[in-house]
């Protein structure tokens, strides 16, 4: 079993977290080749695999199956990986952006009730309304990532010139600011890491808290937030109701990154195969964004946890793929 890890970086030196998928890999009973779009080079892939304790290059055969761990954009890339992905099954399938997650989640109905009611903002007038409707909002573009640009607005503290620009530039979406806090008063959310792992199993592998600093609103650790970890930092919110409370937020999760795995199947025919989930409390629990690709959580040290689930949930997908083709060719062909 050969599977392709493909990355933007054109070489694995000194990205740790490439030696950690190569070692899962391996005591998974597989092999790992790293590559970028640019290794792709006809039915042959340049690229690097570990060996006795060193990335060495390697021209090999297309892999079984393939991680595709970031996002490209360039013609030449894109390219290569179409022409790959008519031939490979990939792991990973993009949910869309914020607006397409919430309108197809209020379309299926199911989990509707947690979602933070949202708006796309259509023009200035628009949003003073909604301004005036909810009298305390969040505005945050519809395509953003790691909490840049989002933005609280009090209709009692008028509207900044920088958030009518952001939405004169940038398509946004309006939420009502939910009041998430600490009994000491800091703003906080849950991500909420779900990932599919062996047999194509959804699994929780990590849940944490995220503390915005100095009163602001976002959370996010790429925006100054910070994190403590999960059992501490429940006992101490909820007492006695620690145990339910965590038990509630990694049931939620599975049970919604479920159902969005087959909204993803009914619309697009694809699977997914992990997500991060925003979510807050404020006496219900409210879903505020899910997203692709969420990255690793946040420690010293690579969650080796997830990594294997990764590997895992590959192997599993290369052998599904595997007998589906050959159920296929033998209906062909019989």
């Amino acid at each position: 079993m050969l599977i392709g890890y493909m990355h933007y970086r054109k070489k694995p030196f000194g990205l740790n977290r490439a030696y950690a998928f190569a070692a899962a890999a391996k005591a998974e009973g597989a092999e790992l080749l790293y590559f970028s779009p640019g290794a792709i080079d006809r039915d042959r892939i340049n690229g690097y695999m570990y060996k006795n304790g060193e990335w060495a290059l390697t021209s090999s055969h297309y892999p079984d199956v393939i991680y595709n761990t970031a996002g490209f954009t360039r013609e030449k890339q894109l390219e290569a990986v179409e022409k790959l992905q008519q031939s490979v099954p990939f792991t990973s399938y993009s949910i869309g952006d914020k607006e397409t997650v919430y309108n197809n989640l209020m379309k299926y109905k199911t989990f509707s009730q947690y979602l933070v009611p949202s708006e796309t903002v259509a023009s200035k007038k628009h949003f003073f309304r909604l301004l005036d409707q909810y009298s305390d909002i969040v505005v945050k573009p519809s395509s953003g990532r790691q909490g840049i640009n989002v933005c609280r607005v009090r209709k009692e503290d008028g509207t900044p010139d920088a958030v009518l620009r952001l939405i004169a530039e940038e398509k946004c979406i309006v939420q009502p600011y939910i009041n998430c806090r600490t009994k000491s008063g800091e703003p906080y959310d849950f991500r909420l890491h779900v990932q599919k792992g062996r047999g194509g199993k959804w699994t929780a592998p990590c849940i944490y808290p995220r503390i915005s600093p100095d009163g602001g609103i976002v959370c996010n650790l790429s925006r100054g937030g910070y994190t403590r970890d999960i059992i501490p930092f429940l006992q101490r919110e909820f007492g006695a109701e620690y145990y339910s409370v965590h038990k509630y937020l990694e049931v939620f999760s599975l049970q919604l990154a479920g159902h969005l795995d087959e909204i993803q199947k009914d619309l697009y025919g694809e699977e997914l195969d992990e997500l991060g989930i925003d979510a807050g409390l404020d006496k219900q629990l409210y879903v505020y964004e899910v997203n692709w690709r969420p990255g690793h959580p946040p420690s010293g040290n690579i969650n080796l946890s997830i990594v294997r689930n990764t590997v895992r949930y590959a192997i599993f997908l290369a052998g599904k793929e595997g007998i589906m083709n050959e159920k296929h060719s033998v209906s062909r062909f019989p």
